[in-house]
């Protein structure tokens, strides 16, 4: 006998050749010759030209004011440090500092500077409306200088203090935060109470194509101990210490006696994505064109997993990462939920986007939002499907609904003829393209059905797709988009707020401990889909299906306690974990490791 959910699903489409589309889409997306489809790479290349075929077999047509589907945004490919150096004027003379002992950060501007030194501390402002008294900038005098700060947050502050520091923390925060007092160069050291104590930043965390207006460079922690030299109080781990109990009247110095130059040369790489977009007109005459409501998803994924965030083991080194799950499924449904849609009565346009650059830092829909092809007063709202072919238990998790109080309703609406047992988010602050469109203040909604120990790695592959269930989160994402493209009023946009608990840039999330959770099932704890191979947890003896509910002496209910406990554990200090397998309390210790 079909399934409920199934029989619907067949009243729904009347066609088995939807469910067969769909396998190919992800099948041919997912093959080897799309070799990963890594942004601005020919694999991606065939990836848009597949798409933009398909949109024009469905008779979608380019955006208003666009000649074409493809929509072109530039991003950096690489940087590449050419030969920065650095140089103290010093009591005793001029000191060259070792060329290994620099590097150029990724966001810097190219170009020689020269002036004082001034000791910032960590170089943390956090914003008065945080109601939060911390400055490391209080009563110093930077302008025209080299500021020096450290880089993460204080080490020995209480939990609650480090999740508010943590979320001003990344470095191009730090390097806006000196640019506007006036600071001509900024040094960034990682202190030696610190993870990766002493070790220059690395130069790949940030592909955005802007730079932050001032020249910033990374040195090791050699540098700061010669800078020091000229300090007569203290030595630079002592000054580091003082500032690690988080006390705000702990300040910074002026370093004497220093003059300090530093030459900047980096050589970026600049590549071209390209998002795919097309739309379907209004059907009625007397239809809103201007309208729109957007269905989107990314297309782009990790080619060979060169770029620094695959999760591959060491026998998958280099492989394709295909990507069927992230986000083959994903394009999949929205050219599925494309053919329902464009035979159904409208009130307003229907546009379907295809991201690319996402995996970078959601640089597709990011500049899409930029470039105001659609204006976000015109959107209606956005939907966004982010893998959601590996369902499990018949759950869908729905995503950023708090960001209108319309989705409930819509939901519980849609849902009916399909039949999921739905677990609902608030949460818009998601690693997915809703963030660029939450940014916006546009009523956003992310499809999701979980994690996986595949994620990340050549071995998320089309032969573990759940195509029957794919083709119903398709179809649940077609009606929902019908009803909003039919709304008599627009929903409301509202603001989030974002809980404590949530870190910052990726350069703020300093413990590895190799848990992949599972967002798609509801329980007290954090859940695990599964573990990354030879990481921590993997060593401490943890597997799919646990449930960890204490983490480092903090009870763990949710994901967003576990991301809490993670930000105040000590690299390379054991902590115990409490957990449950099959229904039985155990124990073990984890070690977590510095992330790079």
């Amino acid at each position: 006998m079909m399934r409920p959910s199934v029989i619907a699903l067949c009243l729904l489409t009347g066609s088995a050749s939807v469910a067969e589309d769909i396998k190919t889409h992800v099948t041919t997306l997912a093959s080897e010759a799309m070799g990963g489809r890594l942004t601005g790479s020919d694999g991606a290349r065939m990836a848009a030209d597949y798409i933009i075929k398909e949109l024009e077999r469905l008779g979608a047509l380019p955006l208003p004011g666009q000649s074409s589907f493809q929509m072109p945004f530039e991003f950096t490919a690489g940087v590449r440090d050419t030969g920065s150096s650095l140089f103290l004027d010093l009591a005793s003379g001029e000191w060259s500092a070792p060329t290994d002992t620099l590097r150029g950060l990724s966001f810097s501007e190219t170009g020689e500077v020269e002036g004082p030194v001034v000791f910032a501390g960590y170089g943390i402002t956090v914003p008065e409306s945080q109601d939060f008294g911390y400055d490391s900038y209080f009563g110093l005098d930077v302008e025209d200088k080299f500021v020096l700060v450290l880089r993460y947050f204080p080490e020995d502050a209480s939990a609650e203090v480090k999740t508010v520091l943590a979320r001003y923390s990344g470095l191009r925060y730090k390097a806006l935060n000196a640019r506007e007092r006036g600071a001509k160069g900024l040094l960034v050291v990682t202190g030696p109470r610190s993870p990766n104590a002493g070790e220059l930043a690395p130069l790949n965390f940030d592909s955005a194509a802007a730079g932050s207006g001032i020249v910033a460079a990374s040195i090791t922690g050699d540098v700061a101990v010669k800078l020091f030299e000229n300090v007569a109080d203290k030595t630079f781990e002592q000054a580091q210490a003082d500032l690690d109990t988080a006390n705000p009247h702990v300040a910074g110095f002026a370093i004497p006696g220093v003059t300090l130059r530093l030459n900047v040369q980096l050589e970026r790489k600049t590549g071209t994505g390209y998002n795919v977009v097309g739309y379907f007109p209004p059907s009625e005459d007397e239809g809103d064109a201007a309208a729109f409501v957007l269905l989107g998803a990314h297309y782009d994924h990790l080619g060979r997993g060169r770029q620094g965030n695959s999760l591959a083991g060491k026998d998958e080194t280099g492989e394709t990462h295909g990507g069927a799950d992230d986000n083959a499924s994903g394009v999949a449904a929205v050219l599925a939920a494309a053919e329902r849609l464009k035979t159904r009565a409208r009130k307003a346009s229907i546009a379907f986007a295809f991201w690319s650059g996402e995996e970078m830092g959601l640089l597709g829909s990011g500049a899409f939002v930029a470039s105001k092809a659609i204006a976000p007063e015109a959107l209606i709202a956005y939907v966004n499907y982010d893998m959601v072919g590996r369902m499990r238990d018949n759950k869908l998790v729905l995503q950023a609904i708090g960001t209108s109080s319309i989705w409930p309703r819509l939901i519980e609406q849609t849902n009916v003829p399909v039949g999921f047992d739905i677990k609902a988010s608030d949460d818009p602050y998601l690693p997915t393209d809703v963030m660029s469109f939450n940014q916006a203040e546009v009523p956003s909604i992310n499809f999701f059905t979980g994690s996986h120990k595949e994620y990340h790695r050549p071995a998320d592959r089309v032969e573990l797709i759940n195509f029957e269930d794919l083709e119903r989160v398709a179809q649940f994402g077609a009606i929902l988009t019908e009803k909003l493209a039919n709304l008599d009023e627009r929903p409301v946009f509202v603001k989030v707020t974002r809980t404590q608990q949530e870190g910052g840039s990726r350069d703020t999330v300093r413990a590895f401990t190799g848990t992949i959770p599972d967002y798609a099932t509801e329980v007290q704890g954090l859940l695990l889909s599964g573990v990354i191979e030879g990481g921590p947890a993997e060593q401490a003896g943890l597997r799919a299906g646990d449930v960890i509910i204490e983490f480092a002496e903090q009870t763990i209910l949710n994901i967003y306690d576990y991301t809490f406990a993670l930000d105040v554990v000590k690299i390379g200090e054991p902590i115990k974990v409490v957990y449950q397998r099959d229904g039985e309390r155990k124990e073990t210790t984890l070690t977590p490791r510095a992330r790079k």
